[in-house]
């Protein structure tokens, strides 16, 4: 059974009606517990568990040293394009915005690499706009050749693609997808996206189309201002449930980026706060033990040294969310702005600071046989 099919049988209105009617006492009850479940998760996120941030913290904070010890790991993205054919009404990089499109040349993109792997980073996260014609998977295959000659790891944040593809890719050294469904709620989804991209269910299935085809990592989001986060976040943790049943030889990650402002200034649905977000990391990894919780460079300083060792285990950092940005169009569109815009050297002092590990390289394809 696919996920999509699971996805049909799940009732988000019940979802909503148990975050939003849950008591102080359920969420008592529910903490009194010594192991959690996805089906606690819904409790833990509502609004009366605001009460108990403090506990959350301190119960997820034991389980993430108790399963990843005191590592945080550390990655950068890097822009290769942002040419576009959809036209999503909260992306700068809509097919309708009128801005100059750059996509790198492989000279170029191997410039940006030497860039970023000369602060120590060793995971390099591929981003592109959907525009198979900009970026086809020759493309990708030959980049991916090269850096692989250096990085550990080798992800792609791209268009979906079919299994054969993503074979292709896999062979070539890609070792993760990250592919958010920015939003589980079908109908707000449908009104969101035009362009190939309003296929719900084909987006649906592409991390199982990417694990399939031998990826090791799998990654997932939404994103925060387009429903409601709650509901948003409870479909997250039952869809990483799934993979990780499933496709347990592949590590499942959950990013949960809230907009950022971005060419178009869509004004997003809700505003999530400091706090609530706090809370649904807490609750992911009460609930999730073993995923991979991802806070990325959207996210302000303070905010991101609060969290370290208390849920996240992978961060970005020193960023550049427009193609070139690290050195060969400095001045090209963000994809949206940034909040925290330190070094990956000062993130790892921050790491050291509060008796973390920031981990540059965690894998060697040595590791890999034939």
């Amino acid at each position: 059974m696919s996920f999509s099919e699971v996805y049909g049988k799940i009732d988000q209105n019940k979802i909503k009606d148990i975050v939003y009617t849950a008591t102080e006492k359920d969420v008592e009850a529910v903490l009194r517990k010594t192991r959690w479940s996805v089906d606690d998760f819904p409790y833990l996120i509502s609004p009366p568990a605001e009460k108990f941030l403090e506990k959350m913290a301190a119960i997820s904070r034991k389980i993430t040293f108790l399963r990843f010890g005191k590592t945080v790991k550390l990655y950068a993205p890097l822009y290769i394009s942002n040419s576009c054919v959809n036209a999503c009404k909260y992306c700068g990089f809509n097919v309708n915005n009128k801005i100059p499109r750059i996509t790198l040349k492989l000279e170029e993109v191997l410039k940006e690499s030497d860039e970023i792997f000369s602060h120590g980073i060793g995971h390099i996260l591929l981003v592109s706009g959907e525009d198979k014609k900009a970026v086809p998977v020759e493309y990708f295959e030959e980049i991916v050749k090269r850096l692989r000659e250096k990085f550990y790891a080798v992800s792609i944040e791209v268009y979906p693609m079919d299994y054969d593809d993503y074979l292709k890719l896999s062979k070539a050294g890609v070792t993760g997808i990250a592919v958010y469904q920015e939003t589980y709620n079908f109908e707000r989804y449908k009104e969101l996206h035009k362009g190939p991209k309003a296929d719900f269910f084909y987006r649906l299935e592409t991390p199982e189309r990417a694990a399939s085809a031998g990826f090791r990592e799998l990654g997932l989001g939404v994103l925060f201002g387009l429903s409601d986060f709650r509901v948003d976040l409870t479909m997250v943790a039952i869809h990483a449930r799934y993979l990780m049943k499933h496709y347990w030889r592949s590590q499942v990650a959950i990013s949960f980026p809230r907009l950022r402002d971005a060419e178009g200034h869509f004004k997003p649905y809700e505003i999530v706060n400091d706090k609530q977000l706090a809370q649904v990391i807490f609750a992911l990894r009460m609930v999730l033990n073993d995923v991979d919780i991802v806070l990325s460079t959207r996210e302000n300083p303070d905010f991101r040294d609060g969290m370290a060792g208390l849920g996240v285990t992978r961060i970005s950092a020193g960023s550049k969310t427009n193609p070139g940005g690290y050195s060969v169009h400095t001045d090209a569109l963000k994809q949206f702005e940034i909040a925290d815009e330190r070094s990956p050297e000062e993130i790892g002092k921050m790491l050291e600071s509060k008796g973390l590990e920031p981990v540059w390289k965690d894998f060697d394809k040595s590791f890999l046989f034939d």
